[in-house]
């Protein structure tokens, strides 16, 4: 059984290690998105390059991510812990050094691989090392350490962007990967899940990945309209149907598709795809229109952006407690409707956009409706599934809001006509810019909608959970473990 106090100095290591380790994959989520104007014209970059910079990562990350969580139960929770932080610390440092933007983007695909190693067994270790009466305090301080790296991040960001330059902004891993590691290795009990199966779903995760990343280069590509494109396409949805096969057919399958047979997950689901793709689009094009349409450094975009992660940081206990007092209907509802509000004053910003006027109301609107529906969001996919299904539902819910993100930073500049070189000319820019936000609204107008006429109002406790509390990924939903009682 678990007995490390969170007291202890062992237990204060402990934590020290599993908040560095997540924050190093969260923060790459969002300080990329501030450096890339910077980016681009260092290597010559154009827009598909900018956006396979992003996406890169998350086709990776989303794609493998279950399979993650999987290999720790069965390897070893820290030594896959450990493998991914030093994955992701030399994938960090090929970052960094790319002298191209071919190298960068092949090295952010590695980059995915080793987050999607580290991420789940970050929280995993958390509850598989304390003792029960330490267990959630233990959790609220990791999510709330994390929470404050996300807020900061985009600040950091942006400041070793204006100052060292974009390449720090990857570099910086690898210090605090090589703090990291020891620590984990000197100070992390060992776990693992005597339950968990010696055969993985190696086939599915590829098969989910390569739908991901074949789907994705369709639509970054697709204004060339070649034959690659339509190629890539179809084989995109060959994979897809194939991934789904044998998700359906498998002995050990990465994502049992019988989960969905309860129809609460399957339309949270939906939901999140809805939430998370606007908000994936959202914060990939407003850092570039800070930048290339207002004008503004990199350091004051980031700080620009601060608002959400604060506001969800201060205020997603007391939207967890509401949720827990009324259901989560209502707030499932009312929060997409009020951060497609947030996204149409983004309208107002324009050359010559005032931040207090122009940026900020849109920031704090969209903010507030971030803190409306992401507890509600996460708790109700646990609600919609067994207990000791809790970690799985998490992760495929977790996998589905970046891999929304991600068809959302490839789709969008499709949509409204931006050129290859869009990013270059600020009037280009602003033209689609206004336009991608409509999309964004009425993604999320779609998602409110879903949620009204398909959520149950009953309350849950599990809004009131440690990791929904103090959240702070403005990208992605909270990454849940086991419930008490479900731990290996």
């Amino acid at each position: 059984m678990p007995d490390v106090r969170l007291a202890s100095p062992q237990g204060r290591w402990i934590l020290l290690t599993t908040v560095l380790g997540s924050s190093m994959a969260l923060l790459d989520s969002t300080v990329v998105n501030v450096a890339l104007p910077h980016i681009g014209r260092d290597l010559g970059a154009d827009l598909a390059a900018l956006q396979w910079t992003v996406n890169a990562y998350m086709v990776t990350l989303a794609g493998l991510i279950l399979l993650g969580g999987a290999l720790g139960d069965r390897f070893g929770r820290r030594r896959i812990f450990v493998l991914g932080v030093l994955w992701f610390a030399a994938a960090s440092l090929l970052c960094g050094l790319a002298p191209n933007a071919g190298v960068l983007i092949a090295a952010r695909a590695l980059q995915g691989i080793g987050g999607a190693l580290l991420t789940p067994g970050s929280l995993a270790l958390i509850q598989a090392s304390f003792h029960a009466d330490d267990r959630g305090r233990a959790v609220g301080l990791w999510s709330g350490f994390g929470g404050v790296g996300a807020a900061v991040g985009p600040f950091v960001g942006g400041w070793l962007v204006d100052g060292a330059g974009w390449r720090w902004v990857f570099l910086l891993n690898v210090p605090l990967a090589l703090l990291c590691a020891p620590v984990a290795l000197r100070h992390v009990p060992e776990s693992s899940d005597e339950r968990a199966h010696t055969r993985f779903d190696v086939l599915g995760a590829a098969l989910g990945a390569a739908a991901l990343a074949l789907l994705t280069y369709a639509l970054i590509e697709a204004r060339t309209a070649s034959w690659t494109v339509a190629l890539s396409a179809v084989a995109g949805a060959v994979a897809a149907v194939a991934f789904v096969v044998v998700e359906r057919r498998g002995g050990d399958p990465m994502m049992p598709l019988d989960v969905f047979a309860s129809r609460q997950f399957t339309a949270v689901n939906l939901v999140t795809l809805c939430v998370y793709a606007a908000f994936g689009g959202f914060f990939f094009l407003a850092a570039l229109q800070l930048q290339v349409v207002v004008g503004w450094s990199a350091l004051a975009a980031g700080t620009a952006l601060l608002p959400t992660t604060v506001l969800m940081l201060l205020l997603s206990a007391r939207s967890g407690a509401l949720a827990e007092r009324l259901g989560p209907r209502l707030q499932l509802t009312a929060g997409p409707l009020f951060c497609a509000a947030g996204m149409v004053l983004m309208l107002r910003v324009g050359p010559g956009a005032s931040y207090l006027a122009d940026v900020l109301p849109a920031l704090l609107v969209l903010g507030l409706g971030m803190v409306t529906l992401v507890a509600p969001l996460t708790a109700s996919v646990l609600a919609a599934v067994d207990t000791a299904r809790a970690g799985l539902a998490s992760g495929i819910n977790n996998a589905a809001a970046r891999a929304a993100g991600l068809v959302a930073v490839a789709a969008l500049p499709l949509l409204t006509g931006m050129g290859e070189e869009a990013y270059r000319s600020a009037p280009a820019f602003d033209d689609a810019f206004g336009p991608a936000m409509l999309i964004c609204a009425g993604v999320l107008v779609a998602g409110s909608v879903l949620a009204f006429t398909t959520v149950r109002r009953r309350p849950s406790p599990d809004c009131a959970r440690p990791e929904c509390r103090t959240h702070g990924s403005v990208l992605t939903p909270p990454l849940e473990g086991e419930r008490e009682g479900g731990e290996g």
